[in-house]
This record gives structure tokens, sequence and C-alpha cells, in this order.
């Protein structure tokens, strides 16, 4: 067991005058298994890079185990699997590759192909794989679910549970809720670190959330009655005070130092009551800093006037001499949300294309229903560049209502400002999202949407599409999503 502590961080990046963390601190234990959790931009990516000392930052980071980050580069991707694994973990012997290899169901026959010939699920496990077998280093695995299917996912999953000491970024409920024991989450002004899955990091976070807003409401009442006490107060001793010359309190004669004395303890009365209000206040500062808030979004949706919408039939996909899909088949009709599920390379992206009418080499028949609007969302989102009011002009949508639907999804103000090469993976996948929710469209066709989306994002766009029940078809390999917005279910 070791330790890493990290006391009063304090970072931004070069060129910014926004701390990604100001004075923050936390003790982690390497034998935890931790899922690091996070609004989209809150650092981290840039947490596991201050731990590798990749960055120059004011505080103390203070540990004494060695780092592993995932993903590792590959020097050359030519190279056979077991060359690269071998470069990777040096010290390993072949038998404990295999063993490794077989705990994440890759045969030994990946290790004589070039390593870029596996898929993109293949190579994130091989490389899992050879990370584990370095001895003695602990691991920053950060976002390893990307590129893997749901029966991928539960693999890794179970494989991660076995293994101790890593830090975890991943945005997939089911998955950090099969292989993590704590949760680090970087919260709006601090870091914190919760025993349990993410479940149960959710759950004490939703019970803090109340009892913090209750607390909140009362200091709130609280401080209202104090000020209009304190006022009245006030009001009844500066009356008392103009008026204690010539005031009589009885017979004759005027008492005024009954008077004197009477506005005096009004204006001590006073006093108290300002003195208990500016501690209610004190005490109101310390509460709602970590709260989340999700509003609701909105979404553009135009009901089809036909039934069917989308019919596909006997389609046929061959890629490179290599049958993808064979007689498949597919009727999507009107309020239909149809997930598309798969292994990787299973034709899913094929699919989509072929509706949108790109030029996928197919046989069999295609019908969309006549003026049929489609919004499409890509899997790939690192292609945009430039200002977001620039690409809202170029998209024909409304600049305002896609700068409010970012901000309901945690975009500051200083984001709307940035070029969008700048934005983080899971920033520009929003910026995609929020076009197609400008749109008005008969059908919303989503192709991996969540990926690098954080957790309570992807809880917000489950809410709008539970609410406006828009037609879809979405490929997303995130279980408790397509669980919870899908209507049919279709496996390729």
């Amino acid at each position: 067991m070791a330790l890493i502590s990290i006391t009063n961080l304090t970072f931004c990046h070069e060129g910014s005058f926004d701390n990604i963390f100001t004075d923050a601190s936390v003790q982690i234990d390497t034998d935890w298994k931790l899922g690091l959790v996070g609004r989209n931009g809150r650092g981290k990516t840039t947490l596991l890079n201050l731990l590798m000392g990749k960055y120059e930052y004011r505080g103390k980071i203070s540990t004494n185990c060695n780092f592993d980050y995932f993903p590792i580069a590959v020097e050359n991707a030519d190279d056979s699997t077991q060359e690269v694994l071998e470069k990777i973990a040096p010290t390993a012997e072949l038998w404990q590759i295999q063993k490794e290899l077989s705990k994440l169901d890759l045969d030994d026959g990946v290790l004589y192909r070039p390593f870029n010939t596996l898929s993109n699920g293949e190579q994130t496990k091989v490389l899992l794989a050879g990370l584990f077998l370095r001895e003695n280093n602990f691991l920053l695995i950060d976002e390893p679910t990307n590129h893997l299917d749901f029966r991928a996912r539960q693999t890794v999953a179970k494989y991660l549970k076995g293994k101790a000491g890593f830090i975890l970024v991943s945005h997939d409920r089911a998955f950090l809720n099969e292989c993590v024991d704590h949760i680090l989450a970087i919260n709006k002004n601090n870091i914190e670190v919760t025993a349990g899955n993410f479940s149960t990091w959710a759950e004490q976070k939703r019970r803090q959330d109340v009892f913090e807003q209750g607390q909140n409401d009362r200091l709130e009442s609280e401080i209202g009655r104090l000020k209009k006490a304190a006022a009245e107060t006030s009001r009844w001793a500066d009356k008392a005070e103009k008026g204690k010359y010539g005031v009589q309190s009885s017979g004759l004669k005027a008492d005024r130092g009954f008077v004197g004395a009477k506005a005096a303890k009004m204006m001590k009365s006073s006093k108290n009551l300002e003195r208990r209000q500016q501690s209610s206040i004190e005490e109101k500062k310390d509460l709602l800093k970590n709260i989340e808030t999700a509003e609701d979004l909105k979404l553009k949706y135009l009901k089809y006037s036909g039934d069917c919408l989308v019919r596909l039939s006997g389609i046929r996909i061959v890629y490179d001499g290599r049958q993808v899909l064979e007689n498949f088949n597919l009727i999507l009709n009107n309020g239909d949300r149809l997930v598309l599920n798969g292994g990787n390379g299973s034709g899913k992206s094929s699919i989509l294309k072929l509706i949108m009418g790109e030029n996928i080499p197919h046989t069999g028949t295609v019908h969309l229903g006549s003026r049929l609007i489609v919004s499409y969302v890509p899997q790939d989102a690192s292609f945009l560049t430039g200002n977001l009011r620039d690409y809202a002009r170029e998209q024909v949508i409304d600049e305002t209502l896609f700068k409010s639907i970012l901000h309901k999804l945690d975009f500051s103000r200083i984001q709307f400002e940035k070029d969008m090469k700048d934005f983080s993976a899971g920033q520009k996948k929003k910026v995609l999202i929020a076009r197609s929710l400008c749109q008005e469209a008969h059908l919303y066709i989503w192709d991996e949407p969540l990926n690098y989306i954080d957790v309570l994002s992807r809880m917000q766009i489950e809410d709008l599409l539970l609410t406006y029940k828009p037609t879809m078809i979405f490929v997303e390999h995130d279980k408790v999503f397509t669980d919870k917005v899908a209507t049919i279910a279709l496996r390729l």
C-alpha cells in the first residue's frame, strides 16, 4: 500500500485565467479501485496529467509510486501484437501474456497479427493487459470504454474488478458500478473521495444536496425574518430616541432616563438581530457550493404525418471482400426509439449512414418517408474548429437557443469565447448534440452520442428523450441509457 497525497493543488492552463483546480486537497490509497467522475471540462484528464508530472502547478503532490497512463502510445503499429506487448511489459513471459489476454476473452491468435489490424476494442484490451503486466505501477486509465461495445465493456469491467490500484475515468454508470470500490469526484469547488461504487456515491451526493438545499432554504427564511425584525426594532429605537425629551412616563415630569434606557435596549436588540443575521449568512456560504444544476433541455421535434418513416429490406453490405451484413431488415414507425446493438464491425454505423444517404455500397432496398427531415449526430466530433457563433450560422440554427442548450449542459460563459478545437472531447460531442436539438426534424439519428459525455449530462439527455419521445435510431453502448430510452432493440 502507498498513498498519493494532493495538498493545496492550484492549476490553470497556460494562457488561461480560469483555474481548473484551486487549493484542492485529497488523499488516495493506491490499493483502491477509483472511478474518477466529474462534468466535462472539470479537469479529469488534467488531474491524471498532473499526477504524471506533465504540467507545472502550485501546491504539492507527494507519492512514492510510479504511474502508467492508458491509452499508451504504440511506437510502431505495424509490429505484431506480441512485439507491442513485449515493448510495453519487457519482463513478462509469454505464458503470463497469454493468461492476461485470456481474462479479456482474447485468444492467442491476436499475438501474431499486426497490432494495427486489431479492432479498436481489441487494441484497448491488449494495451490494458500490457500495462497491468508491468510490476508495481499504479494505472491511470482514461476513458477505455469509448471503443468498447456492451459485451466488451462487461468483459473489461470484470477484468478490472480483479485488479487493485488504478484510477479509472469513465462515464458509464453500469461499468463503474461493476469495477470500482471508491469514487474520486471533481466537484465545482473541491475534490473528494467516497467509498463505494458509482450508485453509492450518487445516492450520497443526492442526500447531501437535499440536506444542503433544506438548510439553505431554512437560512434564507431566517435571514429574511431577522432583516424584517431588525428593521422594525431600528425604527422604534429611532422614534424613541427622537422623542425622549418632553416625554412623560407618569405624573407631570418627563422621565428622560426611562425613555433613554428603553431606546438603548432597543438599539442593543437591533444589534443582536444583525449579528444573528450575519451568522446565518456566514453559515449559508458553506452550502450549495457543489450542487450540480441540471436544467431541463428542450427539443424541436416534428411529428411525421405518416406511420412508417424508414423501411430497409434485404440489406447486404460488403467491405473489402468481407460481408458485414446479410439480409438485414428494419421498419421504423412514428414514435419508435430504436437502438442498434452488435459488436464492433457489425455494420451499425453503416446502417445509419445508409439511411442518411451516404454512398455505402449495398444491395437491397432503402425506403424513406416522403419529405422526411433528419437530424444526424456522427460518432466523430474531432473535426470541430472555429467559434460557436460562426458554427451556429453555418448550421442555420438559432445561436441563442444553441448556446442556451450548451449552458444547460454545463458550458461556462468562458467556453463560448473559445475555439472549438480547444474543447475537450466531451464538450465537442455536446456541441453536436446541441446542434441536433436545435434542428426541427422528424427523425433523429445519433451514432454513439454519449462518447466522452459526463454522467449528469447523460441523465439530462435521457430525461429529454423520455419527455419529448422523438422518433430515433441510435447506436449506444451505455446499458443504463439504452435500457431507459430505447423502445426497440435490434441486434445485428
